[in-house]
């Protein structure tokens, strides 16, 4: 195969007189590589689907309602928008997820790095939409878009290495190390950062396989991790999930409903100014925690009620009356018969209120994961910890205040930190970051 094949191959949509090319003739007549989506029965349902997730406030539009598990496959969620998705749908909105950072390779510079992002969004653009990017090995052949979503961050070291430091937002700094902390630096930070999620694993590896191979020459990967949530239909009906210390986790997040979500969670306009491409975009604050299984196991069931506040089974705060729902609103006033506070004074979710914290709020979506068996014989196990706000400094208070007060640090390690600004969404006839990198 020729070097001018081979590049179409790895970088350009698909030629009508490529011979190579498995799925040409499907393409002329207009079909998808992967299926004819809106086959009998799934034609409604995707139309319902891809409207609600307009906007980027999708994932709790399908959370709260049952969608019919055949269903699932045919859901695309609209890469062109005022965000970049994968933000704002929660966790259980997406089963399988994949986080991968990369570092700049030597002699990449502001025009590699602009030609690498305007090659990942049409790739990306693409699969979420249940097309192949280009002729590639045809992994997710037989499924459609399963919720795929791919987003994009820039690190710290992005702006010094391609000369964009006069650029560099003033509220992208690192966290700070905590006492508690295990970081590991090879596990840590990085130039770009793409979070992948989908319904299907098949989808999601190959979006994270395509992505890869688009950057050969210009990044290399740094570090990359896998997680995964509660599969739909796997509950009677969509729950907030549980992670795997048996925990409901999420319920206090901030809603799209909320009159405040937009100023929390995403950067407001600027207008014509240096930071103008930051404009609708948000903060990731990216953490891989592993939770110390053996010893929270070791703990009764009325303990860790007590280190979270709580209950297991509902999870509705340990103020509320017995059979309340995980939405009853937490009483931090609220007294024992003998004497003391229903939420204990270092139970978790009073240490990380936003009573607590001078109003910080911040809209968290991760993926547990398991990454085998340690030397010790204890699971390699935990939270894929993704926080997202419209500045950094909201999750650095929290987490000053968690690391010193609160009781669930005993039985986590924070093992890997990074920040990534991530920038809004692409228009149409735009890549991701276009407005940095040519502006």
């Amino acid at each position: 195969m020729s070097d001018d094949t081979t590049r179409h191959h790895d970088h350009q949509a698909p030629r009508p007189d490529c011979p190579s090319c498995p799925d040409r003739r499907d393409r002329r007549a207009g079909i998808s590589r992967r299926r004819m989506l809106s086959s009998a029965g799934t034609a409604g349902v995707a139309g319902l689907v891809s409207g609600a997730v307009a906007g980027g406030t999708a994932g709790y539009a399908v959370a709260d309602r049952a969608v019919p598990v055949t269903a699932v496959g045919a859901t695309a969620v609209p890469f062109h928008g005022t965000h970049q998705a994968g933000i704002t749908a929660p966790p259980q909105a997406q089963a399988i997820g994949h986080l991968a950072a990369f570092d700049l390779a030597r002699g990449t510079g502001r025009t590699e790095a602009a030609a690498l992002m305007r090659r990942w969004s049409a790739a990306a653009k693409a699969m979420t939409q249940g097309h192949a990017p280009a002729c590639d090995d045809q992994i997710a052949l037989d499924a459609g878009p399963c919720s795929l979503t791919a987003t994009f961050g820039f690190g710290r070291t992005f702006f010094t290495r391609t000369g964009l430091t006069h650029r560099t937002p003033a509220a992208l700094v690192p966290v700070p190390r905590f006492p508690s902390d295990a970081i590991d630096p090879k596990r840590s930070d990085g130039d770009l950062w793409i979070q992948i999620g989908a319904d299907d694993p098949l989808v999601a590896f190959h979006a994270l396989h395509v992505l890869q191979k688009e950057a050969a020459g210009a990044a290399e990967v740094r570090w990359q991790m896998s997680g995964f949530n509660r599969a739909r239909g796997a509950t009677s009906h969509p729950k907030t999930v549980r992670n795997l210390m048996g925990q409901i986790d999420g319920t206090g997040n901030p809603k799209p409903t909320d009159e405040d979500f937009a100023a929390k969670i995403f950067v407001p306009d600027s207008g014509h100014t240096d930071q103008a491409w930051m404009n609708g975009g948000s903060y990731a604050v990216v953490r891989r925690i592993r939770m110390l299984l053996g010893h929270w196991a070791d703990l009764t069931r009325t303990e860790q009620e007590e280190v979270i506040g709580r209950r297991k089974g509902t999870g509705a705060p340990l103020s509320a009356l017995k059979g309340a729902a995980e939405t009853t609103p937490m009483d931090l006033n609220k007294f024992t018969r003998n004497g003391s506070l229903a939420i204990p004074a270092d139970a978790h979710i009073r240490v990380a209120a936003p009573e607590s914290n001078d109003g910080a709020a911040m809209l968290r979506r991760g993926f547990s994961y398991h990454d085998g068996y340690r030397t010790d014989g204890t699971p390699d196990a935990g939270l894929l910890f993704i926080t997202w706000q419209a500045d950094p400094e909201a999750f650095i208070k929290v987490q000053t205040k968690l690391d010193g007060a609160d009781h669930l640090t005993r039985f986590i390690r924070h093992e890997s930190t990074a920040v990534f600004a991530v920038p809004g969404g692409a228009a149409p006839g735009e890549y991701v970051g276009q407005r940095l990198l040519e502006g």
